[in-house]
């Protein structure tokens, strides 16, 4: 059974530019040795507390004890304020007539949080969401995408991923899975397709009225070699 898996931030809401905002701030105060900004592009699509402990170890200054917690504490209030949906998301979740599901690195009640504040809720129905406290490793480990392959009770490679991130791609692809690259969302570093083509995406989106067309075309393309 063909299935379409969406990632949370930067795929379905922009929360992305948010989220980078908010770490800027904290950790020019507790990092101040450190090129945030710069140092971040690496870190994209990876948890709260892996981004953390990438920086700290780049640094000779140590993070506050609460760190992680005062992170997402801080993030979640803002996006609560602030956030919004991915531009013609909504609109392309209503096209799609396969099972849908969504795949975070976020813990799960950012996740929620998001698809609630932007109503895409509402859209999406009663889908799957596996998160990243759902599995030892998260994403770039590609644990949490045979989670969902098992959960879903599908085939690796009949799955079809939406995501914005090296470690994203890197997940899915590694997971056996054929990923679709969004650059789509506001906080898309210069270069980001062509890292995302690296790290293993099929094709890269850069609009969602484009998905309904790519995951037609993905059919296509299984439905022939099985045909052959």
């Amino acid at each position: 059974m063909d299935s379409l898996i969406f990632d949370c931030d930067g795929v379905l809401v922009d929360s992305e530019a948010i989220a980078e905002a908010t770490l800027i701030d904290l950790l020019g105060a507790w990092l101040p040795d450190l090129a945030t900004e710069e140092e971040l592009k690496a870190a994209l699509g990876m948890t709260t507390a892996n981004i953390l402990g990438h920086l700290e170890a780049r640094s000779v200054h140590r993070l506050p004890a609460n760190a992680t917690a005062r992170v997402d504490e801080t993030i979640e209030a803002r996006l609560a304020r602030e956030l919004g949906a991915i531009d013609g998301v909504a609109e392309a979740i209503e096209a799609l007539t396969l099972p849908l599901a969504v795949v975070s690195n976020s813990r799960r009640q950012r996740v929620l949080a998001s698809l609630a504040t932007t109503g895409l809720d509402a859209r999406l129905g009663e889908v799957p969401i596996f998160t990243a406290d759902q599995v030892a490793a998260p994403k770039p480990d590609p644990s949490i995408y045979r989670l969902a392959a098992r959960e879903l009770g599908c085939a690796p490679g009949d799955c079809l991923v939406v995501e914005d991130s090296v470690a994203g791609v890197t997940a899915a692809h590694g997971a056996g899975m054929t990923v679709i690259g969004f650059i789509g969302a506001s906080h898309v570093p210069a270069g980001q397709a062509e890292r995302l083509r690296e790290a293993g995406a099929w094709r890269v989106l850069s609009h969602m009225q484009g998905l309904e067309a790519l995951v037609q075309q993905w059919r296509d393309t299984r439905r022939s070699v099985v045909d052959a």
